[in-house]
């Protein structure tokens, strides 16, 4: 479920500097990012992140598995990502800046995601005939 949507920025901005610029976390939160965020670590949040094998050193067998634990948590919000996406309209570019279209747009693509997964009754485990 989607509960947060950063404003969005045009062109390719590096994701560190988009959480510089955007992201206002509040202190006591466990924050799980990805290694495009590297070096983002606001004070006093708690921060997960996979680390990054040596230059000519492997990973020891403890930071792989832990490793394992946060990408099987990022996959599922990959998917959220991918699921928001389904909606072409997200991925399309947009001149009209005025009255934060492009958030709106956004917005509404993550509420109807969220209204999708809401209510799964008709799944393939248990359809309603």
């Amino acid at each position: 479920m989607v509960l947060y949507a950063s404003p969005t920025f045009d062109g390719w901005i590096h994701d560190k500097k988009t959480a510089d610029a955007a992201y206002s976390i509040p202190p006591g939160f466990t924050l799980a990012q990805d290694t495009g965020y590297q070096g983002y670590c606001p004070e006093g949040i708690t921060v997960v992140q996979p680390q990054k094998k040596p230059k000519g050193k492997e990973l020891t067998p403890e930071q792989k598995q832990d490793n394992r634990l946060i990408s099987s948590f990022r996959v599922r919000m990959e998917h959220v990502i991918g699921s928001i996406k389904r909606y072409r309209t997200v991925k399309d570019e947009y001149r009209l800046r005025k009255n934060l279209f492009v958030e709106r747009v956004f917005t509404t693509c993550a509420a109807l995601h969220n209204f999708r997964i809401k209510d799964r009754t008709l799944t393939h485990e248990n359809k309603l005939i």
